[in-house]
């Protein structure tokens, strides 16, 4: 394979990388017009519309009656799942549930010197979408990841949609729903699934906030319709920074590397070493192993299109590096990787020492795996407990204490030519 190397030390080295990190998929008009086109059809024709476009991108035939999956089939595909695969999700589940569990934010109030009761409510969101791929993606993983922090932060209905070409159901899919406590599944997807959760119809009914990862359609429709709801974010492809001094075995770095590059062509996994011929080691290491996998053509076509090593010098160096990318996965493979993390200030996810893979983290280590990309960790975190959770303030004055902050108010209203603020405020003073 012929993979981009560089040298942070070169003196183009700056604009080598900015050119590597460079992802901006171009606006493309005609699928915005199309989604738009596709968003307002749904909201004036509603399930007559949805069944429309499900027929015409999803190629069967379909009723009203088919697009809702009832619960004794989520039951049953449970059921019938192989031991082996329903003790994994199984394990998976708890792991996430319990480090969703400590994420839970509590209400909390205070009482000031003037007798005022200041606070915060913490309420869960009450009806939440979450989109599920489908066709030849199955993940299974993904349900887990977006519908058992919601369930923990106690959402009253969580809404599941997923589309099924030719009508085919993936019973993992549905198993998995029905592990995590989906309360309702609706066979659709696409631009019109997210329209359709967006602003409600007869089947689908209106959510507050949608999570859940999509194709270029699915990620337009997030973007047209935010603002009318709520959306988790705008992910883009999958990406992997790796840090290594060396020790790992390579046959290891290699396939981590490879991991997030089978995801498709335009995922990202960029190595950083200080061990200039540790890098060639990995590259003959992949050369070694990349025959061996299923997704081989695309894995090679995401690391000769986006994929890069880069030698370093110093520890500082590479964190410089890590900081500038902002991954959305971090492995830090080197000895005592705790002493690296205080530096590290941008990345969705951070993986400590050789034994922790980030393909731990897409499946059961606990942390969520629904993480911000494209250099967006710089200031967004990864999918848990708090997305689906409000906070209200809550302001309680004593008359003693109203009166105590109505100067400060009316001097500020009258600042701002608000003089019915002012008066509002001045209203509570107490005469002296």
């Amino acid at each position: 394979m012929n993979i981009l190397t560089l040298d942070a030390s070169s003196a183009d080295f700056d604009q080598a990388l900015a050119d590597l990190l460079d992802w901006d998929e171009v606006e493309d008009t005609s699928i915005t017009q199309t989604v738009a086109t596709i968003i307002n059809t749904i909201r004036k024709q509603g399930d007559s519309a949805l069944l429309s476009y499900t027929q015409e991108f999803d190629q069967w035939a379909v009723s009203t009656d088919d697009l809702l999956v009832d619960r004794d089939q989520l039951k049953n595909a449970w059921n019938q799942l192989p031991d082996e695969q329903s003790k994994a999700l199984t394990i998976a589940a708890d792991r996430i549930r319990q480090y969703a569990e400590q994420q839970k934010a509590q209400s909390w109030d205070f009482t000031d010197e003037f007798g005022n009761m200041l606070g915060q409510k913490i309420t869960p969101l009450e009806r939440v979408g979450v989109y599920v791929p489908g066709g030849k993606a199955a993940y299974p993983s993904s349900v887990l990841m977006n519908i058992i922090p919601a369930k923990v932060a106690g959402v009253s209905e969580i809404v599941m949609v997923t589309p099924t070409p030719k009508g085919e159901l993936n019973p993992l899919v549905l198993a998995a729903a029905w592990l995590a406590g989906v309360d309702k599944v609706i066979r659709v997807g696409g631009a019109q699934a997210v329209a359709a959760l967006a602003y409600g119809t007869e089947m689908v009914p209106r959510v507050d906030k949608i999570v859940g990862p999509g194709n270029i359609f699915v990620a337009t429709a997030k973007k047209l319709v935010f603002g009318q709801v709520g959306i988790d974010m705008i992910a883009g492809p999958s990406e992997i920074l790796i840090i290594c001094d060396g020790k790992t075995n390579p046959d290891w770095i290699a396939m981590d590397l490879f991991s997030q590059a089978e995801h498709d062509e335009k995922a990202q996994s960029i190595l950083v070493s200080l061990d200039a011929g540790f890098i060639e080691a990995v590259k003959k290491s992949m050369d070694k192993l990349l025959p061996t996998l299923e997704r081989s053509d695309v894995i090679e076509a995401s690391l000769e299109g986006r994929g890069g090593f880069i030698y370093v010098e110093t520890k500082d160096q590479a964190i410089d590096i890590a900081n500038r990318i902002a991954p959305e996965h971090l492995e830090i493979s080197v000895d005592n990787a705790e002493l690296w993390v205080d530096k590290i200030k941008h990345a969705g996810a951070i993986f400590m020492g050789r034994y922790t893979p980030e393909a731990l983290g897409d499946y059961c280590a606990g942390p969520n795996h629904v993480l911000p990309t494209s250099g967006t960790a710089r200031f967004s975190s990864p999918l848990g407990v708090y997305d689906f959770q409000k906070r209200t303030s809550i302001i309680n004055c004593s008359e003693v204490g109203a009166s105590a902050l109505s100067d400060t108010a009316s001097i500020l209203a009258r600042g701002e030519a608000l003089t019915a603020h002012a008066k509002s405020a001045e209203y509570r003073k107490l005469s002296r």
